[in-house]
């Protein structure tokens, strides 16, 4: 049963254990629509026919756009990108919102803090997304979990997580505030610089990486430096160096099956500017993972990837179309 109609999704802890559950089985349904498997006769034809999505970012990206549009496409809704906007400059927020809720069907953004999209939820008077903000990342945890799912063949109260890096990043709160809603055990490996300053009953924080995966079924990274933080670079990489994602970290969850999650993009080569500018600086080949740990048969960050989309079109169906 379906009570998503017209929602928002803004953050998890708006959601229930059952309705986030719910939009992970839409999300399996719909991949196999997709893939041209067995699926469920009421999603049969166009489920987001006629709708019109404006997609706002304010930050850059490459698998939250792709996702959202390939989402909309394939179940016959229009988007419209729109970046550089005025909105926060010459047109406040609540003007914007209020302008493409009588446009458009539903607004995602992706951008700086969470009280703009909370503000575009208000005012708006169609469902809003959040596509990434500073402090949460929720289209990412549906992503994330769907994947561990699959491969772990565990349901999600069932998970242990563990993260390595930056505890207070917006993938961290997300996959913080995704554990206590599911059930899921999370564990933050992290210098106590990094801490949260509040944690759910669902989440620990260790110093020790290795005393944090021990028994883990995912080890969870993200860069050390996220969007806007790049003067921060030297200082991330003095706190982080001992938390890089490697085979002995892995090895040191006992867990011969453990799976490697990132979010993407990663620092596992030299094959990017920043790589190169990094390298340069500070002599580092690989910041946050090894390529040798991205590359293993343990790492699943390209299927986690792609079911980027399939969670964002279960949202948009669930919202608009069922």
């Amino acid at each position: 049963m379906n009570t998503l109609k017209n929602r928002h999704f803004l953050t998890l802890a708006d959601y229930t254990e059952e309705e986030i559950l719910f939009l992970l089985e839409l999300a399996k349904n719909l991949r196999s629509k997709k893939k041209g498997l067995a699926y469920p006769s009421s999603l049969e034809g166009k489920l987001l026919s006629g709708k019109n999505i404006v997609l706002i970012f304010d930050k850059t990206s490459t698998r939250t756009r792709c996702s959202f549009e390939v989402a909309a496409f394939d179940e016959g809704a229009n988007v419209t990108f729109l970046t550089n906007s005025q909105m926060g400059k010459k047109e406040s927020i609540e003007d914007t919102a209020k302008v493409l809720g009588r446009l458009y069907d539903a607004i995602e953004y992706r951008g700086f803090g969470q009280k703009i999209v909370e503000e575009l939820a208000l005012y708006s008077g169609v469902p809003v997304y959040n596509g990434l903000t500073n402090e949460d990342h929720p289209t990412q945890v549906l992503a994330d979990v769907l994947t561990a799912m699959d491969h772990t063949g565990k349901k999600p109260h069932e998970l242990i997580i563990t993260y390595v890096g930056d505890g207070r990043n917006n993938v961290s709160n997300a996959l913080s505030i995704g554990a206590a809603q599911l059930k899921m055990e999370y564990r933050i490996a992290s210098p106590k610089e990094l801490w949260p300053k509040e944690v759910n009953e669902y989440t620990t924080c260790y110093e020790d990486p290795f005393e944090a995966v021990k028994g883990c079924n995912v080890i969870y990274t993200d860069v050390w430096v996220s969007m806007g933080e790049e003067a921060k670079t030297k200082e991330r990489i003095a706190l982080l160096k001992d938390y890089q994602v490697t085979m002995d970290l892995l090895t040191a969850s006992n867990n011969p099956s453990v799976i490697f999650e990132h979010c993407l993009p990663a620092f596992h080569d030299l094959k990017t500017h920043i790589g190169k500018e990094i390298f340069n600086e500070f002599g580092l080949t690989e910041l946050e993972v090894t390529d040798e740990v991205f590359r293993s048969s343990h790492s699943v960050v390209f299927d986690q990837a792609e079911n980027r989309m399939h969670t964002i079109k279960a949202i948009m169906v669930a919202t608009l179309g069922l």
